[in-house]
């Protein structure tokens, strides 16, 4: 596809606030094309989620996985409910049907640190971390969701998957991504965080990393216990700059990443595969505020920047770049400015005035 046709974008904004941050997010998005003038965007919104399971008894029908295979990218906001279950009692999550029917192998996950925002870390260092973990995103041991054993009530057993193939290409995409950073300042440094120490399949996991490692010789490469990574995550997170782990690990790591952001509704993330990419915030659907304003778009935008910064390296479109720095750049510069503060840390700017701040940052 020629970047001079409209993008075509799955968008699905499933349960509770999902519904609420997607439209001014593609409002944004569509605003940002027509500034640029080189793209357009047509946006197809697709059912799926906790909402329509109750309905239907299906979480994410045929159609819409056979509407997202086609499009350019897919937008995802947010899925799921507490009270709406599988029989088994797992949360409905068609966000994890979607990496595992389109193979998106690597979970990115961002932490980058907003000025102008109150943090949880008293050091001067914590205000401009820039860091990513990247999460393995098909197997590991979330390959045994839907598979446990149960041994008569006596105990239950779910496998742990660590494949040769699944982990070479999440390290040499970890390895890429490095090299890319470094390109724009960073140290250029890729950390795998396993378990090596207990488990053999951690043991596995980080010999492929010491192989893949020797075809990246311009990027740094060493490894650490999750343990440690979690304890430095708290005491000094701006030692790293790529951190690569298997997909619970991962889960794990990335939420007390966020905390370092300030909160789930700052942190946006993407799941990247061979040819397919979904683009979403890491909160949830938080039913308790939905539909009162308090929620807070910023995820989302940041996740939606994310999507055209893929975009542009997919059809090396330098517009789609374009647009991607100038909505993160808003973004970061809205909290800059000050006033700012989304109810989850304490304020009360909701979902009107922190769109409103980063349209003016844009001045779209």
């Amino acid at each position: 596809m020629s970047i001079d046709n409209e993008l075509r974008i799955a968008v699905l904004p499933g349960d509770g606030i999902g519904q609420e941050i997607t439209s001014p997010c593609l409002d944004l998005l569509t605003d940002l094309a027509a500034r640029l003038g080189s793209f357009s965007f047509k946006f197809e919104s697709l059912p799926a989620g906790a909402g329509l399971y109750r309905e239907t008894g299906t979480a994410l029908p045929d159609a819409t996985l056979r509407a997202a295979e086609k499009a350019d990218a897919i937008l995802l906001a947010a899925m799921g409910l507490p009270d709406v279950r599988y029989p088994d009692g797992r949360e409905i999550a068609p966000q994890l049907d979607l990496r595992e029917t389109f193979q998106l192998f690597a979970g990115v996950r961002p932490v980058r640190t907003f000025p102008g925002l109150p943090l949880p870390l008293a050091d001067p260092r914590a205000a401009s971390l820039d860091f990513v973990l990247i999460r393995e995103s098909t197997e590991g041991l979330f390959a045994g969701r839907g598979k446990t054993v149960v041994d008569d009530d006596k105990s239950a057993t779910d496998q742990l998957v660590i494949t040769r193939v699944a982990s070479e290409r999440l390290f040499d995409f970890a390895f890429d991504l490095a090299r890319r950073r470094k390109t724009r300042g960073r140290e250029g440094r890729v950390t795998c965080v396993d378990k090596a120490n207990v488990l053999g399949a951690f043991a596995f996991f980080r010999g492929i990393f010491e192989e893949r490692a020797k075809r990246h010789p311009d990027v740094l490469a060493d490894c650490a216990y999750v343990d440690a990574v979690a304890l430095n995550m708290i005491r000094s997170p701006w030692q790293f700059d790529v951190l690569v782990t298997e997909n619970m690990f991962g889960d794990i790591l990335s939420d007390a990443g966020a905390a370092l952001m300030g909160g789930m509704g700052m942190a946006p993330s993407a799941d990247i595969g061979e040819s397919h990419a979904v683009f979403q915030p890491c909160h949830g659907t938080a039913p308790d505020i939905a539909g009162s304003g308090k929620a807070n778009p910023t995820a989302m935008f940041l996740s939606a920047a994310m999507m055209l910064d893929w975009l542009a390296a997919r059809y090396a479109a330098e517009a789609c770049a374009e647009a991607a720095t100038l909505l993160e750049d808003a973004v970061h510069a809205a909290y800059a400015a000050g006033g700012l503060r989304p109810y989850e840390m304490g304020g009360a700017s909701g979902l009107e005035e922190i769109t409103a701040h980063v349209r003016a940052q844009l001045d779209i």
